[in-house]
């Protein structure tokens, strides 16, 4: 379906506002119950009898699960309506993280990890397809980064309480108050989702098509390559504060949220400079990721530069999620909804291959203040592939231009 005649395009602009707003409550309970995890493992691990190591493959498993599972979760719901495909999306986060809180054992909590994963993809990928639907083009990136603004104030707000309810009362606590954001969330988008979001027809064979031309790859590819930049320093962000900037566990907690309020800003802004030029925009992030990520272990040494440094590159590493969503629905118009389900896979295999990378480089004997250049490197990578998508665009153009032109008339 194309998007431009989607018929909830013509919804009115409060109806897109409150359609918007719950697609975005709901990313902020899915964007909640995916970080808040890393905050809660030493609670978890003294209470399930496990070592923190070993309670970590929860945060493992559950990108594994949004990477490899949410396709095939995509796959089953492409049939249905789609306002339908997220209620139930939204049924399977709420019985995923309620299994979480009722847990009595690791494995158990790692399945049930497994199933809350399953929608995560499934439902940013479809929910950003239907956030350009209901937006007109000039305003579709910011309509898919309005969606993503709950997962960016999960970070600000959703993981840091979160993390605090599970230390003042327990763990279980906070996953039952993810439950009930859940609820919360389901009730607004069943009050104000349209409901003329019928499903496209599909056809497995044009949509393995789709997904597998050069731009929608290339675009993967960039997801990819982005988020292990961002997450072969940004792991190790807090030993590289408290060991080379010097701040105390406190001072960290502030630098995140500094960083949190950075993604929040880059993800609004990442979404204007995307509907005025979109593959541009994607370079010019990049670029900046380079030189920022190359100076950082200068402006690591004092604190005011080190928070300053981390609230741009916040707000750049976000910046792209927008753009590079909307390039990955435009370019696979034939099949939306899994072509950007499997992109939020991407960036979720971005985030554990670059966790991977520094941990690599950290075993073969680099120093903390080495990880800034892989990430600089990482995001010179993923500029290169935005230039060649770009340039591909241009070539695609002009032939578009030249074919509707028709054959020119010879001068006698």
């Amino acid at each position: 379906m194309n998007v431009a005649s989607s018929p909830a395009a013509g919804a009115g602009p409060k109806a897109v506002r409150l359609a918007l707003l719950a697609l975005a409550l709901a990313s902020f309970g899915i964007g909640t119950t995916e970080f808040v995890i890393v905050g809660l493992l030493p609670n978890v691990a003294a209470d399930l009898g496990v070592t923190i190591p070993q309670a970590g493959f929860l945060v493992t498993g559950y990108a594994l699960s949004v990477t490899f599972g949410s396709p095939f979760l995509a796959i089953a719901t492409a049939r249905m309506n789609r306002r339908h495909a997220l209620m139930l999306l939204m049924g399977v986060f709420i019985a995923g993280n309620l299994l979480c809180a009722i847990a009595p054992g690791f494995w158990l909590l790692m399945g049930a990890r497994v199933v809350t994963a399953l929608c995560h993809g499934a439902f940013f990928g479809l929910g950003a397809v239907v956030a350009a639907e209901l937006s007109p083009p000039s305003r579709k990136a910011q309509a898919i980064a309005m969606m993503f603004a709950g997962l960016t104030i999960a970070n600000v707000l959703g993981v840091p309480l979160g993390t605090a309810m599970g230390e003042w009362l327990s763990w279980r606590d906070t996953f039952l108050a993810v439950v009930v954001i859940g609820i919360v969330a389901a009730l607004a988008l069943a009050r104000w989702l349209p409901r003329s979001l019928p499903a496209p027809r599909v056809e497995l064979k044009r949509e393995a098509r789709a997904i597998g031309s050069v731009q929608v790859i290339l675009a993967m590819l960039i997801s990819i390559v982005a988020s292990s930049s961002l997450f072969s320093v940004f792991t190790y962000i807090a030993p590289i504060l408290t060991s080379h900037t010097g701040v105390s566990t406190h001072g960290v907690t502030l630098m995140l949220l500094v960083f949190g309020v950075g993604l929040t800003v880059g993800n609004f802004g990442g979404g204007w400079l995307a509907d005025r030029s979109l593959m541009p925009t994607v370079i010019g992030i990049t670029a900046v990721e380079v030189v920022l990520l190359a100076v950082f272990p200068l402006t690591s040494a004092h604190p005011l530069p080190a928070a300053i440094t981390l609230f741009v590159w916040g707000a750049l590493a976000f910046a792209l999620v927008a753009p590079l969503q909307m390039q990955v629905v435009q370019q696979a118009a034939e099949a939306p909804n899994l072509a950007s389900t499997i992109n939020q896979g991407a960036f979720n295999l971005g985030n554990a291959i670059g966790a991977g990378i520094g941990g690599v480089g950290l075993t073969m004997g680099l120093g903390y203040l080495d990880l800034p250049w892989i990430g600089a490197i990482l995001a010179g990578i993923a500029m290169l592939l935005a230039i060649v998508s770009h340039r591909l665009d241009q070539v695609g153009h002009a032939v578009a231009d030249r074919e509707e032109a028709g054959p020119l008339t010879p001068v006698a």
